[in-house]
């Protein structure tokens, strides 16, 4: 099916969109067909779908924006091959703007814009078509979509979106150079016409710079921008569009170019001399003062140091990090009577020097400072400065010339100067010195020996003023002279053997002496006069101020001679010559074959004889340990012997024997006193008979009464036991007396007898007293009464009871009395 076209305007606006943009031709759209009948899809099975022509039929719409026309802006019609023209089909579009920016006839397919379109807002709308039976409403072919494109018009000018613009350029930098690259945008459509080709030129600065047509790009166009002169341009670039034809948009924006410094200018004195006065007392270090060159350059490259090319010899400078200042200092002490006035040239040279501009001239300049010195009073100086060395003889007089200090007042007045010598630095008052001359003069004799140097302080000062005062050191070095005499190195001994033989060294000696002589000692020895006639050794000079002892015979003998005394004779080279007597001791000693010394019994002797000190004190100490010792022993056994004492006298309560007697009943106090066991020692004499014939005393006390009791009694051990018929008939006849006078043998014995222990052993003796209530209490004594208890049902008690069933079974009675 052939396209629709309208005429008129339309027909116009449709051929000037052609100009830009190719046709897109005809659209194809599949369509398959749906009303085959069930049994062909059967038979068919899985056959692909018969391809059918095309029903939709239109071109690519094209709309021109921003129409202002007051109808509504044709864009063109959808229609299908089915369509016959009889108005049964309806057609209808969704989508983009559908029903408000565009509008359909549902009849014809004809679309139209509504609304003003602006393609920088929006470039294009998607659509979708729909063909649809009119009676029916059954769609007459499937859904398709469609593209309506605005087309374009040149109604927006170039925008500079980045702008203002800020760049920069070194000065001094050639035609050409690169500054840096503006843009512009055109929001028209690049791909339709001219209206988006932009173009670039400079409307206000195109002397300095210029601008590259279609870059973008600004360049310098001369090339002695100075930025001193000038540091920044404005600019102002245009940017038209349609490629700069005529009728084309432009828009402006304003460029701002700061010129970047460069190292091109030289540092620069403001004057050419400057001066200054500083005081000749000033110290080292002292500032003078400040000078500062410019420079118009800036940042780093005003950096700058400073040197001296004149008068360097008195004076520094140095470089403030901050100031860039020159700081001129001391730097030697300065003296008005020597040179008032100095010239310094400065110099100031830049550090960063740029080597493309080395040909504009030299980076560098001077100036001259001028320092003026004025004068202070000084105190007096002393010549040389640094002090004065002298000697003198340590034999020289009292009062005696040692040296003379010389000092002068600086100034140029010239007044006189007084010394002194500093009594901290010389207090035993060894020199004097003359305070208007400044001789130093001996004040007492010098012993070199004592000390060899002299470091004295000598005080200079004005005579006028006082306070005008310096310092010196004086050292005075003592000359030596010949006046101690060498002497032995030590006290030698030597030991020879009895075997020795002719010829033989037995000992080096050496000598020293407290001098110092500047050529050095030589000493020569001899044997003293009283040892000429000496036979048995010989001394031997060696030459180098040591000598040698040699046997001269043999067949020595300790036991007819075991010490030799040899004096010698010691002489210095003087002048004068001193000289001293020394004796070596030579000990004659017995050796085994390899002549190893065995003994020495002189020596041993007259060592023994004359103990050193710390020997003695050894000796003292190890007696006294041993004294010690003996004490500690002896303490240490009495202490033990104590302790024996004293446990054996703790024992005493052990030996106490006990009978097991029993006693007299409750009421029996009379049987014997007790408190005459309690103090043995305190026995009151026998009343009216004495006992000359004790009893045995082996034996232990018995009661002696009548001899009837004496015959009923049985004795038992240690222990008498009587019956209670017979103590209670003897009990009132007893002599206590006669058991006092038994214990008081007892003790005596004790106490003459020098084999027992030295305490004494108790024994008790009892009784049973008379008339007990209570009779007597022993169950032997049940025996011999006649007694109504049977006892006999204790043998029936079993082998545990036998025994003291047998006690109280009836027995016979000759058998109770003879037990």
């Amino acid at each position: 099916m052939a396209p629709s076209w309208t005429s008129g305007g339309w027909t116009l606006l449709t051929a000037l969109s052609f100009l830009g943009c190719c046709s897109l031709g005809w659209c194809e759209v599949s369509r398959t067909s749906g009303s085959t009948s069930a049994g062909s899809t059967q038979e068919q099975g899985a056959s692909s779908p018969e391809r059918v022509k095309r029903g939709w039929v239109w071109n690519q719409f094209f709309v021109v924006e921003e129409y202002t026309g007051t109808e509504p802006l044709y864009v063109g019609k959808i229609h299908t091959d089915s369509d016959e023209g009889e108005g049964n089909i309806h057609y209808t579009i969704s989508g983009e703007g559908a029903g408000s920016i565009f509008l359909i006839d549902e009849l014809t397919g004809d679309i139209h814009a509504t609304e003003r379109l602006d393609r920088e807002e929006k470039a294009f709308y998607t659509l979708r078509a729909q063909a649809r039976d009119l009676l029916s409403n059954d769609p007459l072919e499937p859904e398709s979509e469609f593209v309506i494109k605005v087309q374009d018009i040149n109604d927006s000018e170039p925008k500079f979106l980045e702008g203002p613009y800020i760049g920069s350029v070194a000065e001094l930098s050639p035609i050409g150079t690169s500054v840096m690259k503006v843009t512009a945008s055109d929001a028209d459509d690049p791909t339709y016409g001219s209206s988006a080709r932009v173009v670039y030129s400079v409307l206000d600065g195109e002397k300095f710079f210029t601008v590259d047509r279609h870059s973008g790009i600004i360049m310098t166009a001369v090339a002695d921008l100075d930025r001193e002169t000038q540091d920044r341009y404005e600019l102002v670039v245009k940017a038209t569009d349609m490629a700069g034809q005529m009728g084309g948009l432009s828009g402006s924006t304003t460029v701002t170019i700061v010129i970047t410094d460069v190292n091109d200018n030289p540092p620069r004195f403001p004057q050419k001399m400057y001066q200054f006065s500083v005081s000749e007392g000033s110290v080292v270090g002292t500032p003078v003062g400040r000078v500062i060159a410019t420079d118009a350059d800036m940042a780093e490259n005003t950096d700058m140091s400073y040197l001296i090319k004149e008068g360097g010899e008195l004076f520094k400078v140095t470089t403030d990090a901050e100031t860039q200042e020159a700081i001129v200092s001391i730097k030697k002490p300065l003296d008005f009577e020597s040179k008032r006035t100095h010239n310094v040239v400065v110099e100031a040279v830049n550090k960063h020097v740029d080597p493309r501009f080395v040909d504009l001239g030299s980076f560098r300049d001077q100036t001259i400072v001028r320092v003026s010195v004025s004068d202070i009073d000084e105190p007096p100086i002393f010549q040389p400065a640094e002090g004065t060395i002298m000697e003198v003889q340590e034999d020289a007089k009292l009062g005696a010339l040692v040296g003379v200090v010389t000092a002068r007042d600086p100034d140029v007045k010239n007044k006189p100067v007084r010394f002194s010598i500093d009594r901290t630095t010389d207090q035993e008052m060894i020199f004097h010195i003359d305070p208007d001359s400044g001789a130093i003069t001996l004040g007492k004799i010098l012993d070199r020996e004592t000390a060899g140097w002299h470091n004295i302080s000598v005080n200079a000062v004005e005579a006028d003023n006082h306070t005008m005062a310096s310092h010196s050191a004086v050292c005075i070095r003592i000359l030596d002279v010949n006046d101690n005499p060498p002497e032995l190195a030590t006290p030698y001994e030597a030991s020879i053997c009895e075997d020795s033989k002719p010829g033989q060294l037995i000992h080096t000696i050496s000598v020293v002496d407290r001098d110092e002589p500047q050529t050095g000692h030589r000493f020569y020895f001899t044997l003293a006069p009283e040892a000429s006639s000496n036979r048995h050794f010989t001394l031997w000079d060696v030459k180098d101020n040591t000598a040698g002892i040699r046997t001269q015979r043999s067949g020595f003998n300790r036991h007819e001679q075991n010490v030799y005394f040899l004096p010698i004779l010691v002489v210095d080279s003087g002048p004068p010559s001193l000289s001293s007597t020394g004796t070596l001791t030579i000990h004659v000693c017995g050796c085994d074959t390899e002549g190893t010394i065995q003994s020495c019994n002189a020596t041993a002797y007259v060592m023994s004889a004359a103990l050193s000190p710390g020997a003695l004190i050894a000796l003292l100490v190890c007696m006294l340990i041993l004294i010690v010792l003996v004490l500690l022993i002896l303490t240490l056994k009495r202490h033990r012997k104590g302790q024996r004492m004293a446990e054996d006298e703790e024992d005493m309560r052990d030996n106490v024997i006990k009978y097991n007697d029993e006693g007299g009943g409750e009421q029996d106090t009379q049987a014997y006193d007790m408190s005459a066991l309690r103090n043995l020692y305190d026995f009151p004499e026998a009343k009216g008979s004495s006992c000359d014939s004790g009893p045995d005393l082996r034996s232990l006390p018995q009661w002696m009464t009548q001899a009837s009791s004496r015959a009923g009694a049985r004795e038992e051990g240690a222990t008498t036991t009587t019956t209670a018929a017979s103590v209670s008939a003897t009990a009132a006849a007893t002599d206590f007396s006669l058991f006092k006078g038994y214990i008081r043998k007892k003790v005596e014995q004790a106490d003459s007898d020098l084999s027992v222990p030295p305490y004494d052993s108790f024994q008790t003796y009892a009784f049973e007293g008379t008339s007990s209530p209570a009779l007597s209490l022993s169950s032997i004594h049940t025996l011999s009464t006649t007694s109504e208890q049977d006892f006999s049902y204790l043998s029936d008690w079993g082998p545990r009871f036998r025994q003291l069933a047998g006690y109280y079974a009836p027995g016979n009675p000759d058998e109770d009395a003879g037990s």
